[in-house]
């Protein structure tokens, strides 16, 4: 491999490029065209004032695409009075129900039970956004909330002024994903599958096939492959990661070699997995659900990734230093440090 062969200061600038092309890809996404498009509701055009603290809100998406595959719906209270600027923080029960519209304008209950969360109003100059739902996949070409608070009592000398309800949606990411995806299978059409190198073998089984399901499903079975492949992929870099840099100093790579390489990237894997599909599926079975404020019993998993994580880390570090240290005495790489 190459990667045996660099010396120091190619080793540094091959690092040097990964951050710089990094750096770039992260720019061109933020100054590019935004992947999420939202439209603005208030409160004070659809409920009187007196109704600005109980509701009920009707709050219609609009009509919905195929490339529509997400959505949220978040709310911003805005306040004014004589005490307006005061910092305080006020619990209160959030009630929603959902309604999809079918094609033929007729709606269908999401769910008999309304879904009733208890939320906290965070406020200092402003009041914190508050996300209300999130709907993983699109199943309607239409959705109606109607939202309730119950028991929120604000401070003496404020009051709501309105509220915003925004609702957002992804969009632009996916069309542009299959627009690279048919220029991909295009560039590659004059060669065959035996001329293609791992990288696009892997690209053309995973990506390829498996993208379109977002498009052609209106199911949780894409998002929960889109958890898998990530964290296998993810996983697998890491496992590569330790492989080469140990390999750097060993020839022999026997079962011992590659198990507690195995093992560590294993519980990543497992611990990942698990976040990332549990959260998908408490989603799924209430879209008001929101992980990182109900998730407080599953805080012991998180540690424990985190725990992991820092392991792996300490591990790659040491094979690192160990192999560049180790280096010089090899005799085949002896004259090619400097």
């Amino acid at each position: 491999m190459r990667l045996y062969t660099l010396t120091k200061r190619q080793f540094v600038l091959v690092f040097v490029a990964f951050f710089v092309s990094f750096f770039l890809t992260a720019i061109i996404g933020i100054a590019g065209p935004p992947i999420i498009v939202e439209h603005l509701q208030k409160a004070s055009y659809l409920v009187p004032e007196e109704k600005f603290t109980t509701g009920p809100f009707s709050i219609d998406t609009g009509i919905l695409s195929t490339f529509n595959q997400q959505l949220w719906l978040l709310c911003q209270i805005k306040l004014n009075g004589t005490n307006s600027g005061t910092s305080f923080t006020r619990e209160f029960h959030l009630n929603v129900q959902i309604l999809g519209r079918s094609k033929d304008s007729s709606y269908h209950v999401i769910a008999m039970t309304p879904y009733n969360r208890t939320r906290t109003l965070r406020c200092k100059k402003e009041c914190s956004p508050l996300v209300i739902l999130h709907l993983g996949y699109i199943d309607y070409p239409s959705y109606v909330a109607v939202i309730k608070f119950h028991s929120l009592n604000l401070p003496k000398g404020i009051k709501v002024s309105d509220i915003d309800f925004s609702v957002s949606m992804t969009v632009h990411i996916h069309s542009l994903c299959v627009k690279s995806i048919c220029m991909f299978a295009h560039s590659l059409r004059r060669f065959s599958l035996r001329e293609w190198s791992i990288e696009q073998k892997y690209v053309g089984v995973t990506v390829y096939p498996l993208f379109p399901l977002n498009f052609l499903m209106n199911s949780w079975v894409p998002s929960m492959f889109d958890s898998v492949f990530q964290a296998s992929f993810l996983c697998a870099l890491l496992l590569f990661w330790l492989c080469a840099f140990h390999g750097i100093r060993q020839s022999e790579r026997r079962v011992g070699f590659y198990l507690p390489k195995v093992f560590i990237v294993g519980l990543l894997w497992i611990a990942a997995f698990t976040l990332s599909s549990w959260q998908q599926y408490n989603e799924l079975q209430d879209p008001t659900y929101q992980y990182k404020i109900d998730i407080g019993h599953f805080m012991g998993l998180k540690v424990f990734f985190f725990t992991v994580g820092a392991i792996y880390l300490v591990y790659l570090v040491y094979l690192l230093f160990r192999a560049y240290s180790e280096l010089r005495a090899m005799p085949y790489f002896g004259k090619g440090i400097v």
